[in-house]
């Protein structure tokens, strides 16, 4: 399963651009990943539903649904046996999400019901992620 990870600019803070980096090579052994930023801006809502267009969109908002790291890992594998092939996880900035790229959600996630910083939100997206894999091979990353 490949995933595009669609966001509202790039990391500019170091940390999360630095750990956006990480995660996105520790990933991509496990899973084909890309990072595609859109800019900010009035034709933003726009620019985030052409870029996730035919993948199964999932959008991070603080009202979606919460799940553990081993439930997205078994919803990974769920996508992966029903034969999704491409997953498009949806990003805002700094301003949050339009209306119209969540109700083009397939599945709205949320990361916590605090609000993130949305370059926080990128990097912790990306680190449970990897973990879901990690989960799903059985490596020692994920201890309960």
């Amino acid at each position: 399963m490949r995933w595009r990870i669609v966001s509202v600019g790039k990391p500019r803070l170091e940390y999360a651009r630095l750990g956006v980096a990480f995660y996105l090579q520790r990933l991509r052994p496990l899973a084909p990943v890309e990072l595609r930023p859109v800019r900010a801006g009035p034709r933003e809502a726009e620019a985030l539903l052409k870029a996730s267009e035919g993948w199964l969109r999932v959008v991070l908002d603080e009202r979606g649904e919460a799940l553990r790291s081993r439930a997205l890992a078994d919803r990974v594998t769920r996508w992966e046996d029903e034969g999704v092939r491409r997953v498009a996880l949806i990003v805002g900035g700094a301003e949050g999400l339009a209306p119209e790229v969540r109700a083009a959600a397939d599945w709205t996630w949320s990361l916590s019901p605090l609000t993130l910083q949305h370059e926080l939100a990128l990097l912790v997206a990306l680190e449970q992620v990897y973990r879901a894999y990690t989960i799903k091979r059985g490596s020692a990353y994920h201890r309960e």
